[in-house]
């Protein structure tokens, strides 16, 4: 990327020179300082020029895209059908299967959901 921008500095540069040199040459040749003039000030808006033209410009990004999650689903059985006797009963080792209840850790029965 900084042969790109120094070569483009160079050219932009250099047309800018010509164009200048060849206007005080034209004008007065007799004077050959103002060859040298038009040569420096052409270099010089040529290097301004460059510069400015050759500053990275700022690009946005695109949006990130983000897809929404999966639903989580929990399922469980409703209370007192087959699947939920058998759920209950494999979960939890403590499970009554007459009252619907199991021993927690916390020392208390618990309904199983």
């Amino acid at each position: 990327m900084f042969k790109k921008v120094a070569n483009t500095t160079i050219a932009l540069a250099l047309v800018a020179g010509a164009a200048l040199t060849t206007q005080t040459q034209s004008a007065n040749a007799a004077e050959g300082w103002q060859v040298g003039v038009g040569i420096a000030g052409g270099l010089a808006a040529g290097a301004i020029l460059g510069s400015a033209l050759s500053q990275p410009r700022y690009v946005a990004p695109p949006p990130a895209y983000y897809p929404a999650p999966a639903p989580v689903v929990s399922y469980r059985p409703a209370p007192w059908s087959p699947a939920w006797y058998n759920y209950c009963s494999r979960k939890y080792r403590s499970f009554n299967p007459n009252t619907g209840y199991f021993l927690a850790y916390s020392g208390q029965y618990t309904f199983c959901r």
